[in-house]
Protein backbone atom coordinates (compact mmCIF):
# COMPACT_ATOMS: atom_id res chain seq x y z
CA UNK A 1 0.00 0.00 0.00
CA UNK A 2 1.28 3.16 -1.18
CA UNK A 3 0.92 5.97 1.57
CA UNK A 4 0.12 9.43 0.24
CA UNK A 5 0.67 11.13 3.60
CA UNK A 6 4.26 9.75 3.66
CA UNK A 7 4.88 8.40 0.35
CA UNK A 8 6.42 5.19 1.46
CA UNK A 9 5.53 1.85 1.46
CA UNK A 10 3.63 0.94 4.83
CA UNK A 11 4.51 -2.48 5.88
CA UNK A 12 1.88 -4.78 6.95
CA UNK A 13 0.20 -2.63 9.35
CA UNK A 14 -1.16 -3.62 13.00
CA UNK A 15 -13.93 -4.96 5.39
CA UNK A 16 -18.95 -7.98 2.89
CA UNK A 17 -17.84 -4.57 1.23
CA UNK A 18 -20.78 -1.54 0.36
CA UNK A 19 -22.72 -1.81 -2.71
CA UNK A 20 -21.66 0.17 -5.05
CA UNK A 21 -23.49 3.03 -6.80
CA UNK A 22 -22.23 1.82 -9.91
CA UNK A 23 -22.95 -1.83 -11.09
CA UNK A 24 -19.89 -4.26 -10.91
CA UNK A 25 -20.76 -5.45 -14.78
CA UNK A 26 -19.45 -7.00 -18.03
CA UNK A 27 -19.47 -4.51 -20.58
CA UNK A 28 -17.98 -5.61 -23.60
CA UNK A 29 -17.51 -1.95 -25.41
CA UNK A 30 -21.13 -0.80 -24.22
CA UNK A 31 -20.71 2.62 -22.53
CA UNK A 32 -22.36 2.30 -19.10
CA UNK A 33 -23.92 4.68 -17.46
CA UNK A 34 -21.59 6.87 -14.57
CA UNK A 35 -22.56 9.59 -12.55
CA UNK A 36 -20.79 13.03 -12.76
CA UNK A 37 -17.56 13.79 -11.66
CA UNK A 38 -17.75 15.19 -8.16
CA UNK A 39 -20.95 14.34 -7.65
CA UNK A 40 -19.76 13.24 -4.14
CA UNK A 41 -16.79 14.97 -1.99
CA UNK A 42 -13.27 12.66 -2.06
CA UNK A 43 -12.89 10.90 0.63
CA UNK A 44 -10.36 9.47 2.67
CA UNK A 45 -10.76 6.87 4.53
CA UNK A 46 -8.06 4.10 4.40
CA UNK A 47 -8.09 1.55 7.55
CA UNK A 48 -6.02 2.40 10.34
CA UNK A 49 -5.24 -1.08 10.61
CA UNK A 50 -5.47 -4.16 8.62
CA UNK A 51 -4.41 -7.15 11.19
CA UNK A 52 -7.23 -9.59 12.08
CA UNK A 53 -7.70 -10.98 15.49
CA UNK A 54 -5.98 -13.91 16.26
CA UNK A 55 -8.29 -16.94 14.81
CA UNK A 56 -9.79 -14.81 11.94
CA UNK A 57 -10.75 -16.48 8.85
CA UNK A 58 -12.70 -15.14 5.75
CA UNK A 59 -15.52 -16.79 4.59
CA UNK A 60 -16.12 -18.70 1.41
CA UNK A 61 -19.53 -20.02 -0.20
CA UNK A 62 -20.85 -23.17 0.77
CA UNK A 63 -18.92 -26.18 0.51
CA UNK A 64 -15.67 -24.29 0.77
CA UNK A 65 -12.97 -24.79 3.34
CA UNK A 66 -10.71 -21.78 4.49
CA UNK A 67 -7.41 -22.45 6.21
CA UNK A 68 -3.77 -20.79 6.78
CA UNK A 69 -1.60 -21.88 4.04
CA UNK A 70 1.79 -20.11 5.37
CA UNK A 71 2.25 -17.30 7.76
CA UNK A 72 5.13 -14.90 9.17
CA UNK A 73 5.56 -12.71 6.25
CA UNK A 74 6.67 -8.92 5.95
CA UNK A 75 4.87 -7.68 3.27
CA UNK A 76 3.53 -10.68 0.89
CA UNK A 77 2.41 -10.00 -2.72
CA UNK A 78 1.96 -11.62 -5.88
CA UNK A 79 2.16 -15.67 -5.96
CA UNK A 80 2.72 -17.49 -8.69
CA UNK A 81 3.50 -21.66 -9.05
CA UNK A 82 6.34 -22.49 -10.43
CA UNK A 83 6.27 -25.36 -13.53
CA UNK A 84 6.79 -28.43 -10.49
CA UNK A 85 4.26 -27.15 -8.64
CA UNK A 86 5.99 -24.97 -5.85
CA UNK A 87 4.88 -21.79 -4.61
CA UNK A 88 6.85 -18.67 -5.23
CA UNK A 89 5.95 -15.64 -3.34
CA UNK A 90 7.09 -11.84 -3.54
CA UNK A 91 7.68 -10.50 -0.14
CA UNK A 92 8.21 -7.19 -1.28
CA UNK A 93 8.61 -5.39 2.65
CA UNK A 94 11.88 -8.51 2.86
CA UNK A 95 13.12 -8.12 -0.61
CA UNK A 96 12.84 -11.52 -1.06
CA UNK A 97 11.08 -14.27 -3.23
CA UNK A 98 10.51 -17.07 -0.98
CA UNK A 99 9.55 -21.00 -2.11
CA UNK A 100 6.56 -22.93 -0.32
CA UNK A 101 6.05 -26.21 -0.69
CA UNK A 102 3.54 -28.75 0.54
CA UNK A 103 4.53 -32.48 -0.29
CA UNK A 104 3.15 -34.70 2.18
CA UNK A 105 -0.41 -32.36 0.99
CA UNK A 106 -1.45 -31.26 4.60
CA UNK A 107 -2.73 -28.15 3.26
CA UNK A 108 -0.13 -26.11 4.62
CA UNK A 109 3.35 -25.36 3.60
CA UNK A 110 5.34 -27.55 5.16
CA UNK A 111 8.60 -26.40 3.42
CA UNK A 112 9.90 -22.67 2.90
CA UNK A 113 13.40 -21.48 1.80
CA UNK A 114 14.21 -18.12 -0.07
CA UNK A 115 14.78 -18.22 -3.72
CA UNK A 116 16.35 -14.79 -3.83
CA UNK A 117 16.63 -11.93 -1.45
CA UNK A 118 18.21 -8.29 -1.39
CA UNK A 119 15.72 -7.48 -4.51
CA UNK A 120 14.15 -3.83 -5.22
CA UNK A 121 10.39 -4.57 -3.91
CA UNK A 122 9.90 -7.55 -6.06
CA UNK A 123 6.62 -8.03 -7.46
CA UNK A 124 5.94 -10.14 -10.16
CA UNK A 125 6.80 -13.15 -11.04
CA UNK A 126 7.22 -15.43 -14.10
CA UNK A 127 8.30 -18.67 -15.41
CA UNK A 128 10.17 -18.92 -18.93
CA UNK A 129 12.68 -21.70 -19.90
CA UNK A 130 15.65 -22.36 -17.40
CA UNK A 131 15.13 -18.52 -15.67
CA UNK A 132 12.45 -17.39 -12.87
CA UNK A 133 11.65 -13.37 -14.24
CA UNK A 134 11.55 -10.68 -11.22
CA UNK A 135 9.33 -7.52 -11.49
CA UNK A 136 11.48 -5.08 -9.32
CA UNK A 137 10.31 -1.83 -9.05
CA UNK A 138 13.55 -0.39 -11.44
CA UNK A 139 14.03 -3.42 -13.56
CA UNK A 140 13.13 -7.06 -14.60
CA UNK A 141 15.50 -9.28 -13.84
CA UNK A 142 16.03 -13.19 -13.97
CA UNK A 143 17.56 -16.23 -12.27
CA UNK A 144 18.65 -19.37 -13.89
CA UNK A 145 17.18 -21.83 -11.86
CA UNK A 146 16.97 -26.03 -11.55
CA UNK A 147 12.99 -26.69 -12.87
CA UNK A 148 13.03 -29.70 -10.93
CA UNK A 149 14.13 -28.48 -7.32
CA UNK A 150 13.30 -25.02 -7.72
CA UNK A 151 16.92 -24.15 -6.58
CA UNK A 152 18.32 -20.91 -8.27
CA UNK A 153 21.58 -21.42 -9.75
CA UNK A 154 22.42 -18.33 -10.59
CA UNK A 155 22.38 -14.56 -9.76
CA UNK A 156 20.14 -11.70 -10.59
CA UNK A 157 20.64 -10.86 -14.62
CA UNK A 158 19.49 -7.57 -15.49
CA UNK A 159 17.65 -7.66 -18.91
CA UNK A 160 15.06 -4.21 -18.80
CA UNK A 161 15.46 -1.06 -17.36
CA UNK A 162 12.23 0.15 -15.86
CA UNK A 163 10.98 3.80 -14.81
CA UNK A 164 11.39 3.98 -10.82
CA UNK A 165 9.71 5.45 -7.94
CA UNK A 166 6.46 7.33 -7.90
CA UNK A 167 3.31 6.51 -6.38
CA UNK A 168 2.72 3.45 -7.94
CA UNK A 169 6.10 0.80 -7.44
CA UNK A 170 4.87 -2.45 -8.26
CA UNK A 171 6.25 -3.93 -11.49
CA UNK A 172 4.07 -7.29 -12.74
CA UNK A 173 5.29 -9.83 -15.56
CA UNK A 174 3.96 -12.45 -17.61
CA UNK A 175 4.62 -14.25 -20.50
CA UNK A 176 3.24 -14.92 -23.92
CA UNK A 177 1.79 -18.72 -24.53
CA UNK A 178 4.26 -19.33 -27.31
CA UNK A 179 6.76 -18.39 -24.68
CA UNK A 180 8.26 -15.32 -27.34
CA UNK A 181 7.08 -11.66 -25.17
CA UNK A 182 7.66 -10.57 -22.33
CA UNK A 183 5.00 -8.42 -21.37
CA UNK A 184 5.48 -5.98 -18.24
CA UNK A 185 2.66 -3.66 -16.54
CA UNK A 186 4.22 -0.40 -15.33
CA UNK A 187 1.90 2.40 -13.11
CA UNK A 188 1.75 6.00 -13.31
CA UNK A 189 3.81 8.03 -11.33
CA UNK A 190 1.00 9.67 -9.98
CA UNK A 191 -2.49 10.36 -9.78
CA UNK A 192 -4.14 12.39 -13.25
CA UNK A 193 0.02 14.09 -13.92
CA UNK A 194 1.03 14.00 -17.48
CA UNK A 195 3.75 11.74 -17.41
CA UNK A 196 6.58 12.36 -19.11
CA UNK A 197 7.98 8.68 -19.38
CA UNK A 198 5.97 6.95 -21.71
CA UNK A 199 6.93 4.13 -20.08
CA UNK A 200 4.34 4.56 -17.24
CA UNK A 201 1.03 4.08 -16.81
CA UNK A 202 1.60 1.21 -19.58
CA UNK A 203 2.02 -2.20 -20.49
CA UNK A 204 5.47 -3.14 -22.24
CA UNK A 205 6.05 -6.14 -24.79
CA UNK A 206 10.00 -7.29 -25.26
CA UNK A 207 11.82 -10.37 -26.01
CA UNK A 208 12.51 -12.68 -23.47
CA UNK A 209 15.96 -11.06 -23.22
CA UNK A 210 14.80 -7.47 -22.74
CA UNK A 211 15.55 -6.66 -26.14
CA UNK A 212 13.60 -4.85 -28.67
CA UNK A 213 10.98 -2.97 -25.79
CA UNK A 214 8.15 -0.97 -26.67
CA UNK A 215 4.67 0.06 -25.54
CA UNK A 216 1.95 -2.52 -26.02
CA UNK A 217 -0.92 -0.75 -24.67
CA UNK A 218 -1.54 2.11 -22.77
CA UNK A 219 -3.81 4.46 -21.10
CA UNK A 220 -3.80 2.31 -18.01
CA UNK A 221 -3.11 4.43 -14.97
CA UNK A 222 -1.81 1.23 -12.78
CA UNK A 223 -2.20 -2.45 -14.34
CA UNK A 224 -0.92 -3.88 -11.28
CA UNK A 225 -2.82 -7.43 -12.55
CA UNK A 226 -1.46 -8.77 -15.88
CA UNK A 227 -2.00 -12.28 -17.18
CA UNK A 228 -2.82 -14.30 -19.92
CA UNK A 229 -6.60 -15.93 -20.68
CA UNK A 230 -5.69 -19.51 -21.24
CA UNK A 231 -8.62 -20.27 -23.66
CA UNK A 232 -7.73 -17.26 -26.54
CA UNK A 233 -4.21 -16.37 -25.20
CA UNK A 234 -5.34 -12.69 -24.79
CA UNK A 235 -3.69 -10.47 -22.22
CA UNK A 236 -5.76 -9.25 -19.78
CA UNK A 237 -4.90 -6.39 -16.81
CA UNK A 238 -6.40 -5.48 -13.71
CA UNK A 239 -6.57 -2.01 -13.67
CA UNK A 240 -6.65 0.66 -10.53
CA UNK A 241 -8.62 3.58 -11.86
CA UNK A 242 -7.84 7.60 -10.70
CA UNK A 243 -8.89 8.96 -7.40
CA UNK A 244 -10.71 11.75 -5.85
CA UNK A 245 -13.48 12.33 -8.58
CA UNK A 246 -15.62 11.35 -5.62
CA UNK A 247 -16.79 8.10 -4.29
CA UNK A 248 -18.49 6.29 -7.69
CA UNK A 249 -15.96 7.25 -9.86
CA UNK A 250 -14.48 6.05 -11.40
CA UNK A 251 -15.22 1.86 -11.45
CA UNK A 252 -11.48 0.27 -11.22
CA UNK A 253 -11.91 -2.51 -14.27
CA UNK A 254 -10.39 -5.63 -15.54
CA UNK A 255 -10.25 -5.87 -19.01
CA UNK A 256 -8.80 -7.51 -22.09
CA UNK A 257 -5.85 -5.44 -23.62
CA UNK A 258 -4.89 -5.00 -28.08
CA UNK A 259 -1.49 -4.39 -29.00
CA UNK A 260 -1.60 -0.88 -29.73
CA UNK A 261 -4.72 -0.20 -27.56
CA UNK A 262 -5.39 3.49 -25.49
CA UNK A 263 -7.46 2.98 -22.59
CA UNK A 264 -7.80 6.55 -21.68
CA UNK A 265 -5.71 7.91 -18.66
CA UNK A 266 -5.15 10.34 -18.01
CA UNK A 267 -7.25 12.60 -19.90
CA UNK A 268 -10.78 10.01 -19.74
CA UNK A 269 -12.26 7.07 -18.25
CA UNK A 270 -14.20 4.11 -19.05
CA UNK A 271 -14.03 5.55 -22.43
CA UNK A 272 -14.68 8.97 -23.59
CA UNK A 273 -15.90 10.37 -19.98
CA UNK A 274 -13.57 13.56 -19.61
CA UNK A 275 -11.61 14.09 -16.29
CA UNK A 276 -12.10 17.93 -16.12
CA UNK A 277 -9.13 18.19 -14.17
CA UNK A 278 -6.67 17.51 -16.70
CA UNK A 279 -5.23 20.12 -19.28
CA UNK A 280 -4.28 20.41 -22.00
CA UNK A 281 -6.86 17.84 -22.88
CA UNK A 282 -5.98 15.28 -26.00
CA UNK A 283 -9.28 15.38 -27.38
CA UNK A 284 -7.68 12.73 -30.35
CA UNK A 285 -6.88 9.93 -27.56
CA UNK A 286 -10.24 10.50 -25.98
CA UNK A 287 -11.87 9.88 -29.02
CA UNK A 288 -10.12 6.17 -29.50
CA UNK A 289 -10.20 5.39 -25.41
CA UNK A 290 -10.94 1.85 -25.50
CA UNK A 291 -14.40 1.27 -23.28
CA UNK A 292 -12.84 -1.84 -20.88
CA UNK A 293 -14.33 -5.19 -20.79
CA UNK A 294 -15.39 -5.75 -17.00
CA UNK A 295 -16.07 -2.80 -14.47
CA UNK A 296 -15.72 -3.96 -10.92
CA UNK A 297 -16.77 -1.01 -9.25
CA UNK A 298 -14.50 2.31 -7.91
CA UNK A 299 -11.81 2.12 -5.52
CA UNK A 300 -11.99 -2.01 -5.33
CA UNK A 301 -8.27 -1.87 -5.80
CA UNK A 302 -7.53 -4.59 -7.94
CA UNK A 303 -4.35 -6.19 -7.52
CA UNK A 304 -3.62 -9.86 -8.74
CA UNK A 305 -6.08 -12.13 -10.66
CA UNK A 306 -5.51 -16.04 -11.88
CA UNK A 307 -8.03 -18.11 -14.08
CA UNK A 308 -9.64 -21.06 -12.72
CA UNK A 309 -7.48 -23.98 -14.63
CA UNK A 310 -7.72 -26.39 -11.60
CA UNK A 311 -11.07 -28.90 -11.52
CA UNK A 312 -11.40 -29.25 -7.39
CA UNK A 313 -14.16 -26.52 -7.67
CA UNK A 314 -17.16 -26.94 -9.25
CA UNK A 315 -17.86 -26.36 -13.13
CA UNK A 316 -19.92 -22.87 -13.00
CA UNK A 317 -15.75 -21.66 -11.39
CA UNK A 318 -14.05 -23.51 -14.13
CA UNK A 319 -12.47 -20.71 -16.46
CA UNK A 320 -13.21 -18.40 -14.72
CA UNK A 321 -11.30 -15.52 -12.94
CA UNK A 322 -10.67 -14.44 -9.50
CA UNK A 323 -9.46 -11.26 -8.81
CA UNK A 324 -7.72 -9.88 -5.27
CA UNK A 325 -9.22 -6.44 -4.75
CA UNK A 326 -7.57 -4.75 -2.19
CA UNK A 327 -9.38 -2.52 -0.95
CA UNK A 328 -10.21 1.60 -0.85
CA UNK A 329 -9.06 4.47 0.77
CA UNK A 330 -10.70 6.81 -1.66
CA UNK A 331 -14.43 6.27 -0.27
CA UNK A 332 -16.37 7.13 2.54
CA UNK A 333 -18.11 3.70 2.76
CA UNK A 334 -15.57 0.75 2.21
CA UNK A 335 -15.27 -1.65 -1.07
CA UNK A 336 -12.87 -4.13 -2.56
CA UNK A 337 -11.64 -6.11 0.52
CA UNK A 338 -12.52 -9.33 -0.35
CA UNK A 339 -11.66 -11.94 -3.96
CA UNK A 340 -14.40 -11.38 -6.20
CA UNK A 341 -15.02 -13.92 -9.22
CA UNK A 342 -15.68 -13.07 -12.92
CA UNK A 343 -17.33 -16.22 -14.58
CA UNK A 344 -16.18 -16.86 -18.27
CA UNK A 345 -16.95 -18.48 -21.19
CA UNK A 346 -15.26 -19.47 -24.26
CA UNK A 347 -12.29 -17.52 -23.09
CA UNK A 348 -14.54 -14.03 -22.29
CA UNK A 349 -16.15 -12.92 -19.31
CA UNK A 350 -19.53 -13.69 -18.98
CA UNK A 351 -20.79 -13.24 -15.74
CA UNK A 352 -20.61 -9.68 -14.09
CA UNK A 353 -18.39 -9.86 -10.99
CA UNK A 354 -20.00 -11.42 -7.43
CA UNK A 355 -18.04 -11.57 -4.05
CA UNK A 356 -16.27 -14.73 -3.40
CA UNK A 357 -14.04 -14.60 -0.44
CA UNK A 358 -15.43 -12.19 2.18
CA UNK A 359 -15.45 -11.46 6.00
CA UNK A 360 -12.22 -8.82 5.70
CA UNK A 361 -14.88 -6.22 6.68
CA UNK A 362 -16.31 -6.64 10.32
CA UNK A 363 -18.10 -3.13 10.63
CA UNK A 364 -18.67 -0.86 7.69
CA UNK A 365 -18.69 2.24 9.65
CA UNK A 366 -15.17 1.42 11.71
CA UNK A 367 -11.76 2.13 11.40
CA UNK A 368 -9.93 -1.19 11.28
CA UNK A 369 -10.20 -4.36 8.83
CA UNK A 370 -9.12 -7.84 8.93
CA UNK A 371 -6.90 -7.85 6.10
CA UNK A 372 -6.90 -6.91 2.56
CA UNK A 373 -6.19 -9.49 -0.32
CA UNK A 374 -3.37 -9.02 -2.83
CA UNK A 375 -2.11 -12.16 -4.80
CA UNK A 376 -4.08 -15.43 -5.95
CA UNK A 377 -2.97 -18.60 -7.73
CA UNK A 378 -4.11 -22.24 -8.73
CA UNK A 379 -1.84 -24.34 -6.68
CA UNK A 380 -1.43 -27.64 -8.49
CA UNK A 381 -4.87 -29.86 -6.57
CA UNK A 382 -6.84 -26.96 -7.57
CA UNK A 383 -7.11 -24.92 -4.38
CA UNK A 384 -7.06 -21.21 -4.92
CA UNK A 385 -4.26 -19.49 -2.50
CA UNK A 386 -4.74 -15.67 -1.59
CA UNK A 387 -1.82 -13.40 -0.65
CA UNK A 388 -2.78 -11.16 2.32
CA UNK A 389 -0.91 -8.38 2.70
CA UNK A 390 -2.94 -7.17 6.19
CA UNK A 391 -2.72 -10.04 7.63
CA UNK A 392 0.66 -11.52 6.35
CA UNK A 393 -0.37 -15.02 5.26
CA UNK A 394 -1.57 -16.71 2.78
CA UNK A 395 -5.06 -18.38 2.95
CA UNK A 396 -5.80 -21.75 1.15
CA UNK A 397 -9.47 -22.19 -0.17
CA UNK A 398 -10.16 -25.78 -0.97
CA UNK A 399 -13.69 -27.38 -2.17
CA UNK A 400 -15.34 -30.73 -0.69
CA UNK A 401 -18.87 -31.99 -1.15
Amino acid sequence: MFSKVTGAVVLCLALIPAKPAVAQQVTYGKKPQLPAPFSTKSAGNGPSSAKPPDGFLPTAPAGFHVNVYAKQFKYPRFLAVAPNGDIFLADLGAGQVIVLRDPQHTGAAQQREIFADKLNRPFGIAFHDDYVYVGNMNAVVRFRYDKQTSKRVGEAEHILDLPSGGSHVTRTVAFSPDGKQLFVSVGSSGNIDIEKDQRRAAVLVADPDGKNSRLFASGLRNAVGLGIEPVTGAVWVAVNERDELGDNLPPDFFTSIKDGGFYGWPYSYIGDNVDPRVHPQRPDLVAKAIIPDVLLGAHVAPLEFTFYTGKQFPEQYHGGAFVAEHGSWNRASRAGYQVAFVGFKDGKASVDPVPFLTGFVPDPSGKNVNGRPVGVAVAPDGALLVADDGACVIYRVSYAQ
